[in-house]
């Protein structure tokens, strides 16, 4: 029998445990493991939880050195990660007083308040964001807030490699049938090259094995936690993660920390899905996702500060067309090259491909945000970029197709049926130090000159770029039209609305 204080008692426990409970089911953070060093620039907090803030390599601010950074120095970004399922307020202090503050994307409405060294701002729902302090664009913070994880693997499956808070030293992980690499929260995998660095043929050549590879059906990898490529030499970079010859692929949470090459190439595979990845670049060659004759992809929620290209599609001669590829929902910082494109490499048809709701943050490279590049032989259609914010535009769109350094066939293609939809673009300032390369089989490099520019090139008449709509595409505030676009004698078809 309980009295009535007895109730008051236990009715106050029940409160505080829900109350409690609920507090700390807003927000997860995940603590750093001490062998690593961390980020004096920033110190964030969530919910007035500490973060931990890392740091990672990025390229040269200025145009030349970055061109080839190896060369010519880095920066360090700062990345703090945790995951949320309710609105969460954000605090940052700085080292040094806050009179200015910019949190991109800009379509994400966020109204930070500063108060001397410290920012202060609400994020609504999962997304990352990028502050910048001061007008500092270069070493930003990036905030990588995800959701909380679902179906959580067991470390005593046998079926999963299972990878639990701490360093990590990992050289070749290879995973196929119902298999799951899952990387926690608070894992950190530092990548090496192993004692006996073993080799895996790629598109009939033989490269050194990816730190992890995803073959067979029903394979993925999955987490919170961090891969870091930094310690792989240049001479024997490798892939990150690649899907080779697999079905239903997951790939989903995980940070990436300096590419040591292309970051997670997706190779003759079906029904893959890409979710929350979040990578950051600066070495040459450190694409985001290759898709690459593959079929029934999908792309989403993803940050990319890459320094190559961020999300791109090829294929490759007898290794399958590309079919039903979608990416969206993702924010692109593109240092080098392509933001949204297909090619270079097409020797197999690509169709059905959508790009949208996608932010470009910064576009610092010498290529075109969003591009159809082809130097080869196949069919590239029904392609459409639609609700794209693009808020640094130097080389806006691209449709072109002729010979450049990466041809390897003697006949030209075809590029018809693509959509520009919806693209707000803001143009960058002229920078005359920022060096791009001329497309054809020279490659000459060449100086940018011009706002955004936009451009359609077909090859001769037999192959013709065609059947191109540019729908409410709109550049510094005005609908983009024809007198902006240039073009050859070998377009038809195009039509602005």
């Amino acid at each position: 029998m309980v009295n009535k204080l007895g109730k008051t008692i236990l009715l106050c426990s029940i409160v505080f445990f829900l109350g409690f409970n609920s507090f700390a089911q807003k927000v997860k953070v995940y603590p750093a493991p001490k062998e690593i060093k961390l980020s004096e620039s920033f110190e964030v907090t969530v919910e007035e939880q500490n973060v931990p803030v890392y740091n990672t390599k990025i390229p040269p601010s200025k145009p030349i050195p970055r061109l080839n950074p190896l060369r010519g120095g880095y920066g360090l970004a700062s990345i703090a990660s945790f995951d949320m399922n309710e609105s969460v307020t954000v605090s940052i202090a700085c080292s040094t007083p806050v009179k200015t503050v910019k949190v991109l994307p800009t379509s994400y409405g966020i109204k930070p308040i500063i108060e001397g060294t410290k920012i202060t701002f609400q994020l609504k729902e999962p997304g990352h964001v990028t502050v910048e302090v001061n007008g500092e664009w270069h070493e930003s913070l990036h905030i990588l807030a995800n959701p909380f994880e679902e179906n959580i693997p067991n470390p005593d499956d046998p079926n999963v490699i299972y990878f639990g808070p701490g360093v990590h030293d990992v050289s070749q992980v290879t995973v196929s049938d119902n298999q799951t690499i899952y990387i926690a929260g608070g894992a950190y995998i530092r990548c090496g090259v192993p004692d006996q660095d073993g080799e895996i043929e790629i598109r009939g050549h033989l490269r050194k094995k990816p730190t992890f590879i995803l073959e067979g059906k029903n394979v993925s990898i999955r987490g919170r936690g961090i891969i870091d490529q930094s310690a792989i030499p240049k001479k024997v970079r490798r892939y990150t993660i690649l899907a080779h010859k697999a079905k239903d692929v997951t790939i989903e949470g995980v940070a990436i920390f300096d590419p040591s090459h292309w970051t997670i190439p997706i190779q003759s595979s079906d029904n893959v899905h890409v979710d929350n990845i979040k990578i950051i670049g600066w070495r040459g060659n450190a694409d985001g996702v290759d898709i690459t004759s593959s079929r029934d992809v999908l792309v989403e929620n993803c940050f990319m500060r890459t320094f190559d290209d961020a999300v791109v599609i090829k294929s490759f001669g007898g290794y399958g067309e590309v079919n039903n590829v979608h990416t969206r929902k993702c924010v692109i910082w593109n240092e080098l090259a392509h933001s949204l494109s297909i090619g270079a490499e097409v020797h197999e048809n690509i169709s059905n491909v959508l790009f949208e709701d996608c932010d470009v943050i910064h576009d610092v490279g010498r290529e075109t945000a969003l591009r159809v590049y082809h130097c080869d032989d196949a069919v590239i259609s029904n392609v459409m970029f639609d609700n794209i914010r693009i808020e640094e535009a130097r080389r806006l769109i691209s449709c072109w197709i002729g010979k450049t350094r990466w041809t390897e066939t003697e006949e030209r293609g075809h590029i018809k049926n693509v959509t520009f939809k919806n693209i707000t673009a803001t143009s960058a300032p002229i920078d005359t130090t920022l060096t791009g390369f001329q497309d054809g089989p020279d490659w000459k490099p060449y100086t940018i000159i011009d706002h955004a520019s936009m451009e359609l090139v077909g090859y001769d008449d037999e192959h013709l770029v065609e059947n191109i709509v540019f729908d409410n595409v709109v550049l510094d505030g005005k609908k983009v039209d024809v007198k902006q676009v240039i073009t050859n004698e070998f377009v038809k078809n195009v039509k602005f609305n």
